[in-house]
């Protein structure tokens, strides 16, 4: 079996497209999928299965989500050796003055196609900054994430993908989870 992180775009904010954890966990369950657990309602769930293609996983979750609950919520997979890999190979992580609550990570769907990604040169949102590793975007803001440019729509728009974004403290919790 292995071990899989779901992270669900745009659940549980506002108020609007509200899942309650312990209902996604059944359903993930009623899927097929064994040993899901949760973390805080933003949709982050950790899960194993026996299928290797994260794009069917990916398909499988979200036609369940729609199924049930009439909307569709992108689904980014990752692997825990990928968690363990993007924990690891945080660009900011070691740099002066940098603290966890400056950190983010924005996941990315696919890897963006190479074309799109000088549309947004690394420098245009200073002080805050990004760099693009793989199929995921590190964030540095100098101050809070709501008050930053940097934003999954920008991503999104530029790049032609799916995005969803996690502080770096949850993107921790996701490797423990992973161990």
């Amino acid at each position: 079996m292995i071990v899989y992180i779901a992270l669900l775009r745009g659940i549980n904010v506002g108020g609007k497209r509200k899942i309650l954890m312990a209902d996604l966990r059944l359903l993930f369950a009623s899927i097929g999928l064994s040993d899901v657990t949760t973390y805080i309602q933003s949709g982050n769930i950790y899960f194993k299965s026996s299928i290797t293609e994260k794009e069917k996983l990916e398909n499988m979750i979200a036609e369940a989500i729609n199924s049930k609950y009439g909307f569709d919520v992108p689904v980014i997979i990752r692997t825990a050796s990928e968690i363990e890999s993007i924990i690891l190979n945080n660009p900011f992580i070691k740099q002066e003055g940098v603290t966890i609550d400056n950190l983010h990570l924005t996941f990315i769907k696919t890897y963006p196609n190479p074309q799109y990604l000088d549309t947004i040169p690394s420098n245009s949102f200073l002080p805050d900054k990004f760099e693009i590793i793989g199929n995921n975007i590190y964030i540095y803001c100098t101050g809070k994430v709501s008050q930053s440019k940097i934003t999954n729509i920008i991503f999104e728009k530029k790049f032609k993908v799916v995005t969803s974004t996690r502080n770096w403290k949850t993107v921790i919790k996701l490797g423990e989870m992973c161990k």
